[in-house]
């Protein structure tokens, strides 16, 4: 059996590895091609495209980028056909997979859709779309079966696969080996995670690294994107002696007193990890005014979206400056009510994304689609 599997960020090459290794489990037989990163090559997909050619974000940085991106478009329709897969498994990316999936129906491929677009944001007309194109879908947001059963469909809560990713590393996570092997001391550590894209850390990373001079006591340590060189933070960072730690963002966070997250996959894995943060976003002035005026969702950060409260601080746009950021981490670390109730409505999110098992539930239930 054939599979092709599409995922055009950090995230979706997490979740697509796991899957992977969940159909392979259930299926040995299987075979992989598809678009991803390290994660998805390492778990046996032969790679056609990697992750770090793929993100663009904002509205004018995909009309720069059009060209590039229609290109890949193209490229992407062939290597399907010419590969004749059993289904196409499409992981979030919307601008992208969207356009592969009327494809794939038109070409009579079966096509897969795990995680869903964030369509109960903007572009709520994308439903019809998914439901006219997709063969089924396979969502890890509580609310989002109650969205979709809007519009008369029918799709499979499958439950978060953070939660199965994070289970099987922390098995092995110990924090003493962790600053042994980055040679940190044992002082307290603030995280900063500004993203994986050029644009967010250019304009985020220069504010977060301000905060060495007010918390002298505590590391600084920057969680650094694979895609991103040292030197590029380096420069954002102003010269500051700030520590760069690659391909352990989840040991950095289990270690951490507190961190200053962008908004996006990250500020849920953070409060799953119960790391007190504050969530910051800070992108192109004119992309973030298009954005707003269609968006019609009342928070950024995950967490609050799923617990339909503001259950951690979000600094966005203006209000994303030192004042504000320095405030916030300060109430962080220290010991009291303020941090206590972030961590326990940590504990709840938890509860409400359900149990472990996504990636084998999901891939249970595509072979099951496959066999009817």
């Amino acid at each position: 059996m054939k599979f092709y599997i599409i995922a055009g960020e950090a995230s979706g090459d997490l979740h697509g590895s796991n899957l992977i290794k969940a159909l392979k489990e259930q299926h040995p037989e299987a075979e992989f091609r598809g678009w991803g990163g390290d994660k998805m090559q390492a778990a046996g997909m032969e790679p056609v495209k990697h992750i770090s050619e793929l993100a663009f974000m904002g509205f004018i940085e995909v009309v720069a980028n059009l060209r590039t991106i229609l290109g890949n478009i193209k490229l992407c329709k062939k290597d399907i056909l010419d590969y004749r897969p059993d289904a196409v498994i499409l992981i979030d990316y919307p601008g992208f997979n969207l356009r592969i999936s009327k494809f794939l129906h038109q070409e009579g491929i079966k096509n897969y859709y795990y995680i869903s677009p964030q369509i109960w944001a903007w572009k709520k007309n994308r439903v019809h779309q998914i439901k006219k194109y997709v063969d089924r879908m396979f969502v890890i947001l509580p609310f989002e079966k109650d969205f979709y059963r809007q519009y008369d469909m029918d799709v499979d809560f499958v439950g978060h696969p953070l939660i199965d990713a994070l289970e099987a590393e922390g098995k092995d996570f110990s924090e003493t080996e962790f600053r042994k092997q980055n040679n940190l001391d044992e002082g307290g550590i603030i995280a900063l995670l500004p993203g994986s894209r050029r644009q967010e850390i250019s304009k985020m990373l220069p504010i977060m690294c301000r905060l060495k001079n007010d918390f002298p006591e505590y590391q600084l340590i920057i969680g650094g994107a694979p895609n991103i060189e040292e030197s590029f933070y380096h420069k954002h960072a102003y010269g500051k002696d700030i520590k760069i730690i690659y391909g352990q963002t989840h040991a950095l966070i289990r270690s951490a007193r507190a961190a200053a997250v962008t908004s996006g996959t990250a500020s849920l894995e953070t409060a799953l990890l119960q790391c007190p943060e504050v969530i910051c976003y800070k992108g192109n002035p004119i992309s973030y005014f298009i954005a707003r005026s269609i968006v019609t969702i009342k928070y950024i950060g995950l967490p609050n979206l799923i617990m339909d409260k503001p259950i951690i601080k979000e600094l966005i746009q203006s209000e994303l400056n030192y004042k504000n950021l320095n405030a916030e981490t300060d109430q962080l670390i220290k010991e009291g009510s303020y941090r206590d109730e972030m961590l326990e409505n940590c504990k709840q999110l938890r509860e409400k994304l359900g149990g472990s098992g996504t990636s084998a539930q999901t891939a249970k239930l595509i072979l099951k689609q496959l066999a009817r």
